[in-house]
């Protein structure tokens, strides 16, 4: 047993300094970022935010709707070939540059990983998705997933170390994602006492995954807007959400209505609800990770993408970061024990 003694940061710890600027306006801030993969060769050009693989964020209706605003889709792993094919059918090529295919790592995940990956060749991303990355078995099968697919741009996660990213890296993922804990409807560090507060994995993972040329991604953890350029200027290459998204027209599930106001169902794929809807329930040697919420209902997911696009435009004029690119370059963290004055309640 042994303590690291430094303090470890989550978003809710800090603040961005502001420092001296020549923009002018919100509208010169570049969003699109280009990244070319260490592994796969290929280059991407888009806004790099990523709707969570989760089943009631991750739908092809998301998809379409992030795509207008050249962002991802992590597409959740429950869809069918045949759901796939439908749904592919109806869509312009471009959209395969805004989708990622999501796996598992049993057998039965890799055949149908297979089947779908040879139906339509042309999707770029494929997201290998586990609650611990630290297995060898998921390093392994990592390597397999790169071996089968020397050409497509791999995802793996989630882990909170720079080693454990240089070892997927270098075991044939491109982009590795970061984060244990920190999403809202996660309770892994309640159930196993297990985690990492999110900024400073991001800040460590993105310092050892941009040594090898690779990229990450932070998953979780963002509450609010600002938590989105926190996370950029921390070092992160991608953002994924799944809460900040929850609840709009685009997010899977059933409209509930109680006392005359709207909720849409929101939980973690770790969660009973999940397990019983995908798994037949939560087995005995296991224990529920994820919390089942209901979400107000929020209508179409535009306008809260557009908030959030904007905070992000305006910290980068705060800093003097003409692109996003530059954030991370511009950023100086100041520790803080209080984010904003909530005297007549939260935004």
């Amino acid at each position: 047993m042994r303590i690291e003694s430094d303090i470890k940061l989550g978003f809710k710890d800090v603040l961005i300094r502001p420092k001296r600027s020549t923009l002018s306006s919100r509208s010169q801030v570049e969003l699109n970022r280009t990244f070319t993969f260490v592994n796969s060769g290929k280059t991407w050009t888009g806004v790099p935010i990523i709707a969570a693989n989760m089943d009631t964020v991750g739908s092809f209706e998301m998809a379409v709707a992030l795509a207008e605003h050249k962002m991802i889709t992590a597409v959740h792993k429950h869809y069918s070939i045949e759901q796939w094919s439908e749904f592919l059918a109806q869509q312009d090529e471009s959209i395969f540059n805004h989708i990622m295919v999501s796996t598992g790592t049993s057998q039965q995940d890799m055949a149908k990983l297979n089947t779908l990956m040879s139906a339509h060749p042309e999707l770029q991303f494929i997201c290998v998705d586990v609650a611990n990355g630290y297995s060898e078995a998921f390093v392994n099968f990592v390597r397999s997933v790169r071996q089968q697919y020397p050409e497509t741009t791999l995802i793996a996660g989630n882990v909170v170390t720079g080693e454990m990213v240089e070892e997927l890296i270098l075991a044939g993922a491109d982009v590795i994602k970061v984060g244990i804990g920190p999403g809202s409807v996660c309770t892994t560090r309640v159930k196993t006492g297990v985690g990492y507060p999110q900024l400073s994995a991001v800040i460590e993972c993105a310092d050892a995954a941009h040594g090898l040329g690779g990229q990450i991604i932070s998953d979780g953890g963002c509450a609010i807007a600002g938590d989105l350029s926190k996370a950029f200027g921390g070092g992160a290459d991608f953002i994924m959400l799944g809460g900040m998204l929850a609840g709009h027209d685009e997010a899977a599930g059933d409209l509930i209505e109680r006392d005359g106001k709207q909720y849409k169902r929101f939980y973690g794929m770790s969660s009973a609800t999940a397990m019983g809807k995908h798994a037949g329930g939560v087995a005995e040697y296991r224990a529920s990770e994820g919390k089942t919420v209901e979400v107000p209902y929020r209508g179409p997911v535009n306008a809260t993408v557009l908030d959030f696009l904007g905070g992000i435009r305006s910290a980068c004029t705060y800093v003097g970061a003409r692109q996003l690119k530059e954030l991370s370059k511009r950023t100086t963290f100041i520790r803080v024990q209080e984010q904003e004055n909530q005297v007549f309640g939260k935004e």
